[in-house]
C-alpha cells in the first residue's frame, strides 16, 4: 500500500480532520496503497490548546513492553506528553481518516497527513472513481487500541498504535449496485498506525506517517 492519529486532539484536534486507512482495512479488493513511512501526528493527536492537562497513568494493557523505551525518551523530551490522551486522540482520528478516505474528501485527508501519505490517499480515490465505484463502508467499534511502538529520532517522535476494529464495507458501482462487501457482517481488522510529530515546535499536532497491516 502507511506529550500512533494527531493528539491535540482534544479541541483543536476536532476542528481539524485525518488521514487513511492502512493496509487492509477492509478486506476487500481496494485496500488503501501503503504510504511511506515518514509522515505523522499523534502527541495530542488534536492540539494542546490552552491549559495543559495533567499527565494521566497510562493502564498497562495500553502499551506493549517494546514501547516503554521509547515512550520514556519523548516523555522526557516532552514532559506535557500524556499516553491516555494520544490513545484516545489516535481512535478519533482513525475514524475521521477512515471516513475522509471512504468519501473521497482529499480537503480534509490534506489536514491530516503529510504530503507523501496524502498522495498515496488521493492515487487511490482516484482509480477508484476512474472505475465508477463508490465505497459504502462503516466503521462500526474499535475493539482496541495500544501503543506498539515508539522511538525519538532527534527531535523527531514516532509512535505506532496497533488497532482492532470491525468494520463492515460494500462497493458499488456507479449505479449502486453491490460490486463486494456487505454491510451486515463486519470484518475485524488488524492495523498499525504511525504518527510523528516534530517535538519543541510550535505545531501541536502529530500526524499519519504510515500505516501497515498488524
Amino acid at each position: 500500500m502507511v506529550t500512533v492519529v494527531i493528539f491535540a486532539m482534544i479541541a483543536g484536534f476536532l476542528a481539524l480532520q485525518l488521514y487513511r486507512v492502512l493496509g487492509k482495512t477492509t478486506g476487500q479488493e481496494h485496500p488503501l496503497p501503503k504510504s511511506p513511512e515518514d509522515r505523522g501526528v499523534i502527541a495530542p493527536l488534536p492540539r494542546t490548546i490552552d491549559a495543559t492537562p495533567e499527565p494521566r497513568e497510562a493502564p498497562a494493557r495500553a502499551i506493549e513492553g517494546g514501547a516503554e523505551q521509547g515512550l520514556r525518551a519523548i516523555v522526557s523530551a516532552d514532559p506535557g506528553f500524556d499516553v491516555p490522551r494520544f490513545i484516545d486522540g489516535a481512535k478519533q482520528a482513525y475514524r475521521m481518516v477512515l471516513d475522509a478516505y471512504w468519501k473521497g474528501d482529499e480537503e480534509t485527508l490534506a489536514w491530516l497527513c503529510e504530503d507523501d501519505v496524502r498522495a498515496s490517499f488521493a492515487e487511490a480515490i482516484a482509480e477508484r472513481v476512474a472505475a465508477g465505484h463508490v465505497l459504502d463502508n462503516r466503521l462500526v467499534s474499535i475493539e482496541r487500541a495500544i501503543i506498539s511502538d515508539a522511538r525519538l529520532e532527534g527531535k523527531r517522535a514516532f509512535i505506532t498504535v496497533r488497532i482492532d476494529a470491525d468494520i463492515a464495507a460494500v462497493t458499488r458501482d456507479a449505479e449502486g449496485n453491490v460490486v463486494s462487501g456487505s454491510l451486515s457482517d463486519a470484518v475485524l481488522v488488524h492495523e498499525a498506525w504511525t504518527f510523528a510529530r516534530t517535538l519543541k515546535t510550535s505545531d501541536p499536532n502529530w500526524k499519519l506517517a504510515d500505516t501497515d497491516e498488524a
